[in-house]
């Protein structure tokens, strides 16, 4: 993981294949929020996406549909790689008994779908943030390295810019 420390300026995030978040750079904090402070199943982004609204409103809501189909993707390959009796079984599990809308997308049976490089961020104090999202896999570990930057030149960039100067400060 040193190579976050060469990021430092920049919002990366490394993730495990089940959607949980290991470690994160503090401009990644500014613009997510603290993803490695949840525990149990709700480490995962996929789970907290069907059974917590609130983890829905980092995204505008006309985004929402298609970044939960990746989610739920993104799972399903873990779960397929993974098999069962993994992490990614067991949060395929809860959702199944806990989520009408996961039992739906997950029906759709999305393994290999190619996700949008670019994501748009509803952040509370800079607005809409939108970003391009460049991912390295580490097969042998289950670990993707998730580097987030913006056009240069653009208010998205200056936005950036103006989170990881302020971190988790509120304007």
């Amino acid at each position: 993981m040193r190579i976050l420390d060469r990021l430092a300026d920049t919002p990366a995030m490394v993730v495990s294949g089940a959607g949980e978040t290991l470690v994160q750079t503090p401009p990644a904090v500014a613009l997510f929020g603290d993803e490695t402070r949840y525990e149990g199943l709700a480490r995962s982004v996929v789970y907290r996406w069907y059974t917590d609204p609130g983890a829905r409103e980092i995204y505008p809501a006309e985004d929402r549909d298609v970044r939960g189909r990746d989610f739920t993707a993104d799972l399903r390959h873990a779960y397929t790689r993974d098999g069962r009796g993994s992490r990614a079984a067991e949060i395929v599990d809860a959702l199944t008994a806990a989520s009408a809308e996961f039992r739906a997308v997950w029906a759709e049976h999305a393994v290999a779908r190619k996700h949008s490089k670019t994501k748009r961020i509803a952040h509370p104090e800079v607005g809409l943030v939108e970003v391009h999202c460049q991912t390295l896999y580490d097969v042998d570990q289950s670990q993707g390295l998730l580097v987030f930057t913006a056009t240069p030149g653009s208010e998205s960039a200056e936005k950036l810019r103006l989170l990881a100067v302020l971190g988790r400060q509120t304007l």
